[in-house]
């Protein structure tokens, strides 16, 4: 799974905006804007989300889930709590 929060904080590490992500995942402008406007867990279609999540992860950016540890090293933020927002 990929939270709104993970997707615009992995967008903004790319330093693109959602217009060139769009592009590169091969998905339209406003799935990408009602994906990043999503409370919690980003919804839609399978196909949409591998694109999104296949996209991310050729770019460079390593989606770690709650609980997970990153082992591949590099650099990396994570959002320790999210009640503190």
């Amino acid at each position: 799974m990929i939270t709104a929060p993970q997707l615009r904080a992995a967008r903004s590490l790319l330093g693109i905006d959602q217009k060139t992500f769009a592009t590169l995942a091969g998905v339209s402008l406003p799935t990408v804007q009602r994906m990043e406007a999503s409370d919690g867990n980003v919804r839609g279609n399978i196909d949409t989300l591998i694109k999104v999540v296949e996209a991310l992860d050729k770019a460079g950016i390593e989606l770690i889930g709650d609980g997970a540890r990153s082992d591949t090293g590099g650099r990396g933020v994570r959002l320790k709590n999210s009640e503190a927002l």
